[in-house]
């Protein structure tokens, strides 16, 4: 009961920034500051011209920040907007107007359009509008489409290359963004924007050096708060894995820290292979990008991750593991790496948008967890009516006390085993894959269970008290 009572008391709450051209950031302890607004991400404190800003929507959920992907859906940044033409204003407007993209119009200015011609500029800025609209409303599947659309039209502009950069990039699928990332430099050499955008693609890919240089690059040709948070954390990391040794196998990159026996790391890459082959066949998925691994001594793990004293481990993008005093991989070792793993692999096929009670449930599944311990506090809870509702469990748990935190962890796992004991684990993939189109979880969910929150509350509850408790 007194985890109940922690977790109304304490959820981090997500205010919304919308600014005066559409775009929203997510943020929390949003304030006020003369001419600035201050907000907190996982980039650290930041603030925007007040100028910019239309008004402030206060109270919502924070979402599951800490993956590369993650940040980069919490960065200030737009590409810029492709050099104005005449015209330009009205192809927005007839492009998006009454909350919706007019595909009838797009289809009109495409007919006798050909890539790259001056009859093409106009339906390479209509499926701009589309994108940036689609993107607003966190549909990245259409916004990906009209995207790309606008790249066959304009293949040499740079805001509509950087502009599906960064939709790439949103989607975890960094090495597509690099690619047209690229190109943007070619034509856009001087822009801070690419090389913001190509930090935020190395990082994701693991490779923190060269993330370290791209945001050197940037910030050398304008300041920039997030930039320099992002540089800052990355040279935390970088610093740290100066001497560190490294491995790799089929899909993982090691680096473990040279106090590490080098025997430790071959077991963890050998284990890791093991466990990507079983979660592969449960998901049906395949990680297209190798997986970064990071072993650490406790104190490296602490002053790297900065995350709560109840965190054993931790998967921000990189699987990043306290290994000191492990001479081989025990169970509990086991455990931990299937678990994180577990994360990489719903990070990357929702696109960074599953929210922590479904990441946080399947992974304690997939690591063996079951909900025998739990169930009579979880059911008496229930029962009596103090259960917080689903939706509270959806953003950020790395504020959370303990104990509130285990109340979060045992509601994810006993929804999760409910779903794959009753409906089978194809359940689950079915939701994880509406989660990647952008479809909001509760709406996920009964798409495919045909319940609500509230109904699959009551469900995971009745299904503790059959199997559970006596």
């Amino acid at each position: 009961m007194l985890a109940f009572v922690l977790l109304l008391a304490g959820p981090a709450r997500a205010d919304k920034i919308v600014l005066k051209n559409g775009r929203k950031i997510i943020a929390y302890n949003v304030v006020e500051d003369g001419d600035k607004i201050r907000y907190e991400t996982s980039a650290g404190e930041l603030a925007l011209p007040k100028s910019i800003v239309d008004h402030i929507e206060k109270g919502g959920l924070m979402p599951v920040m800490g993956s590369p992907a993650a940040a980069a859906a919490g960065l200030n940044l737009e590409p810029p907007e492709p050099a104005a033409t005449a015209g330009d204003s009205e192809i927005d407007k007839n492009a998006v107007h009454d909350g919706a993209v007019d595909r009838n119009y797009i289809n009109d200015l495409e007919s006798g359009a050909g890539a790259g011609g001056a009859r093409a500029i106009p339906a390479a800025r209509a499926h701009h509008a589309a994108s940036q609209f689609e993107l607003v409303k966190g549909d990245l599947e259409r916004a990906l489409s009209d995207a790309r659309a606008a790249v066959f039209y304009a293949p040499e502009d740079p805001p509509m290359l950087m502009n599906l950069a960064y939709v790439y990039l949103r989607r975890s699928e960094f090495k597509q963004s690099l690619e047209y990332l690229e190109r943007a430099k070619r034509y856009a050499p001087n822009n801070p924007d690419v090389y913001k955008l190509e930090g935020w693609t190395y990082y994701g890919l693991n490779r923190p050096d060269q993330a370290v240089a791209e945001w050197k690059k940037s910030l050398a040709l304008r300041p920039d708060s997030e930039v320099q948070a992002a540089l800052a954390r990355a040279l935390r990391d970088k610093n740290e894995e100066e001497n560190y040794r490294e491995n790799e196998s089929a899909h993982f990159q090691l680096k473990y820290n040279g106090a590490a026996e080098p025997a430790l790391a071959r077991e963890v890459l050998h284990t890791l292979e093991g466990h990507y082959q079983q979660i592969e066949s449960e998901l049906n998925f395949s990680p297209p990008d190798p997986i970064g691994v990071v072993l650490y001594t406790q104190e490296g793990f602490a002053d790297i991750t900065r995350a709560p004293g109840w965190v054993g481990a931790l998967n921000d993008g990189r699987i990043r593991v306290p290994v000191q005093g492990l001479t081989g991989v025990d169970p509990e070792l086991s455990r931990v790496l299937r678990h994180e793993l577990t994360h990489s692999f719903i990070q990357q096929k929702t696109h960074g948008r599953a929210p922590t009670w479904v990441q946080e449930g399947v992974a304690q599944w997939m690591e063996g967890k079951r909900s025998d311990e739990s169930a009579a506090v979880l059911v008496q809870v229930y029962s009596a009516g103090q259960a917080a509702p689903l939706g509270q469990l959806e953003g950020s748990w790395m504020r959370l006390p303990g104990p509130m935190a285990s109340y979060a962890y045992a509601w994810a796992l006993a929804n999760i085993e409910y779903i794959v004991q009753t409906q089978g684990m194809g359940d689950v993939e079915r939701i994880l894959d509406r989660l990647a189109t952008g479809t909001s979880t509760e709406q996920a969910v009964r798409e495919v269970l045909h319940d609500d929150y509230g109904d699959l509350m009551q469900a995971t509850a009745e299904y503790l008290k059959k199997n559970y408790v006596r």
